[in-house]
């Protein structure tokens, strides 16, 4: 996953792990194997070890048969061969057991490696059955050597737990594979939806006051000619809004960022009384969550900037209202279509405000929904259900807010 700085770590810090897990899995196949060689070398129960005309004939299938386990243990090492794996199992069944008729006993380091392949090669319902077959099988070679039956209980355990350690180290090899590939894809998804989230805040903090600063411009670029000090007011609005402006932008940075219905209540009469919208704000929901009270000021913020941007509304009403456990903000205008004289609608702009604070009211368990009414005033309602495990703020920056008339 990317640093601070977008610097993503080098590539074989991520593959240690699996790495590490292959080298012990393949160091214990060569370790048993070896052992395995070293019953041949012993030789037979008299003591009389093996010629060396014995030793490689013996070392040909052995060397097979390390392959053939190595391609059941990691079978990524050939995947054209991941559909004849039935086949392949076939070939060390035969070289596992064919010579015994040779080696006799010295051969018995064989079948512990064809029980580990057989659980990993055959399904669940057909693997523990054949393992069971092969414990059993070698068992009847044993006591047919001459083994006794205390030898052959031995030898019958060693067998088993061959097999079950071959399964349990190439099965954990390939987990911890899987494992970090997943949490390669879980870091990219993080990293996306980082990006998504700092888009739509983006979206939602600088569109509206950016849109304010557009307009309050147009207003000063009209009234300079002939109301000086309306254009000073004016501009000492512009500097106030392009300040917010600047703690919006740091606030997404900072990945935190804390707005208050009520204040954006008090911004939108100003900014609506400046565009000559008749306004009625009331704010009446009492203290609100953090998380709760961002989301709503958010919503307030998009649908004052939409009706700026879309339609030319003469009226626009404001209400915020707590019913229980239950609130409301509702924003409804008159200006539905008739084109906005005061901001130009942007035709690259995708529409991805409303979306995108639909998301955001959704992710708190509430819903937004936006439309034409009955008596074809265009209505932006967002409810949501205030959480009573929830800190809310303190009651000196919401309270229940006064009617107002712009």
């Amino acid at each position: 996953m990317p640093d601070d700085a977008g610097n993503h770590p080098p590539r074989h810090q991520d593959d240690l792990a699996p790495r590490l897990a292959v080298v012990i899995t393949v160091l214990v196949l060569v370790g048993y194997f070896a052992v395995a060689v070293t019953y041949v070398v012993d030789g037979n129960r008299s003591g009389r070890s093996v010629d060396a005309a014995m030793l490689g004939l013996a070392l040909l299938p052995m060397t097979v048969l390390l392959c053939l386990q190595m391609l059941h243990s990691f079978p990524g090492l050939a995947p054209r061969l991941s559909g004849a794996r039935r086949w392949t199992l076939a070939l060390q069944t035969v070289l596992t057991f064919a010579p015994f008729a040779i080696f006799k006993h010295a051969w018995l380091g064989m079948p512990g490696f064809l029980a580990g392949s057989s659980l990993l090669v055959l399904v669940p319902a057909l693997a523990w059955p054949a393992f069971a077959a092969i414990l059993l099988c070698t068992d009847v070679l044993l006591f047919q050597v001459g083994f006794g039956w205390g030898q052959v209980a031995y030898t019958t355990v060693s067998t088993a737990l061959t097999g079950l350690v071959v399964f349990g180290l190439s099965r954990l090899s390939g987990l911890v594979a899987e494992v970090y590939r997943s949490r390669a894809e879980l870091a990219r998804l993080a990293v996306a939806q980082e990006r998504l989230r700092f888009s739509r805040d983006v979206h939602d903090l600088l569109g509206y006051s950016l849109s304010t600063i557009t307009l309050k411009c147009e207003l000063v670029h009209r009234l300079v000619p002939r109301q000086n000090s309306r254009a000073q007011q004016e501009l000492s609005e512009i500097l106030q809004t392009s300040r917010q402006a600047l703690a919006d932008v740091r606030a997404v940075a900072s990945g935190y960022r804390k707005m208050s219905l009520s204040a954006e209540a008090a911004t939108a009469r100003s900014m609506l009384a400046a565009a000559g919208i008749s306004a009625t704000a009331e704010i009446d929901c009492g203290p609100l969550p953090e998380l709760m009270d961002t989301v709503l000021a958010s919503v307030l913020r998009e649908g004052l900037t939409n009706v700026l941007r879309h339609s030319k509304a003469d009226h626009c009403a404001v209400e915020a209202r707590r019913s229980g456990h239950r609130v409301s903000l509702t924003l409804v205008n008159d200006g539905v279509g008739r084109p906005s004289t005061i901001l130009r609608a942007d035709s690259s702009d995708g529409g991805s405000g409303i979306g995108n604070l639909r998301v955001r009211v959704e992710n708190l368990g509430g819903r937004l929904r936006a439309g034409v009414r009955s008596d074809g005033r265009f209505e932006l309602r967002a409810e949501l259900d205030v959480s009573v495990d929830a800190p809310p703020r303190s009651g000196r920056e919401y309270g229940p807010g006064p009617t107002v008339t712009a």
